[in-house]
């Protein structure tokens, strides 16, 4: 009985090594039917599908076969064709030029005609200005001999100066014992003769704009109808406009200005400067 049951555990361990030894026919077996699948799926993949090649190539023979678009004959055959009679003719480009305001009145006329005629039209206006400026020189110089010869024959030769400024011909009149009195805005008498001469000649040519100036002192005013020189100066200035106006000067060339004492031609501290400050200027303004 012991001799039975030693063999047959011997038995026994012999099955086990036997199935052991055989596992390894598992791992093979999967990794062929991974490698099958694997090679099916890439038979899968580089498959054509015959059919849909064959529409594409009787798409693109028909595409090029020139059914499609009328011409597409031609287009394939070199040369030319019964068509090309009707085929338009290519304009060449012409050159791009800048627009001038000569131009788009004229389009037929040619650019570099308009450009010398532009030029031309520059020029002329240049020489017409500065023939006109020359002229207005001129006339300047002639009004200001005639003041200066009118003031010295009757007297006033002290309280009238002309000069000619960049501004224009500036008549520069004292208002001390000629036009005002002291702190009054009322025309004198005796200044009626002066102002009647200059309204007499600024109005030779009735273009020139006329500019009358008020100036006064620093010396501030007390009492009277005026608080301040801004109002005195003004008022007197406003008082030649009137004036000119009854003589027949147009209102629209005339301006009044009242500077009170900002713009001294001598210095206050001094009472003939002072005097020399309180003045009217009536300036005839250039035109050119």
């Amino acid at each position: 009985m012991a001799r039975s049951h030693g063999r047959g555990r011997k038995r026994g361990h012999g099955g086990e090594g036997e199935e052991s030894g055989e596992r390894w026919l598992l791992t093979y077996a999967d990794m062929i039917t991974l490698l099958m699948a694997l090679f099916m799926v890439l038979f899968s993949i580089s498959s054509v599908n015959i059919s849909k090649v064959q529409s594409l190539q009787e798409s693109l023979r028909a595409a090029f076969s020139g059914n499609i678009l009328p011409g597409g004959k031609a287009i394939a055959k070199p040369g030319s064709t019964a068509n090309a009679s009707h085929a338009p003719t290519a304009t060449p480009l012409q050159a791009i030029v800048p627009i001038s305001p000569q131009s788009i009145t004229n389009p037929e006329a040619p650019t570099h005609a308009s450009a010398s005629s532009a030029a031309s039209a520059t020029a002329q206006s240049a020489a017409t200005n500065v023939s006109a400026a020359r002229a207005e020189q001129s006339n300047f110089e002639h009004l200001k001999h005639e003041l200066d010869a009118y003031a010295a024959k009757h007297g006033f030769g002290q309280n009238v100066h002309t000069t000619i400024e960049q501004r224009g011909l500036v008549i520069r009149v004292l208002t001390d014992s000629l036009l005002f009195a002291s702190g009054s805005a009322t025309l004198d008498a005796q200044g009626d003769p002066l102002l009647s001469e200059v309204a007499d000649l600024v109005n030779v040519d009735h273009t020139h704009p006329l500019a009358v100036e008020g100036n006064t002192d620093d010396v501030p005013v007390h009492g009277g109808i005026f608080p301040s020189n801004w109002e005195l100066s003004t008022a007197r200035a406003s008082t030649v406009v009137r004036y000119l106006i009854g003589k027949g000067v147009d209102p629209q060339r005339l301006t009044a200005i009242g500077y009170a004492s900002l713009r001294p031609i001598a210095s206050n501290s001094t009472a003939a400067g002072r005097a020399l400050n309180r003045r009217v200027e009536i300036v005839l303004q250039r035109l050119y």
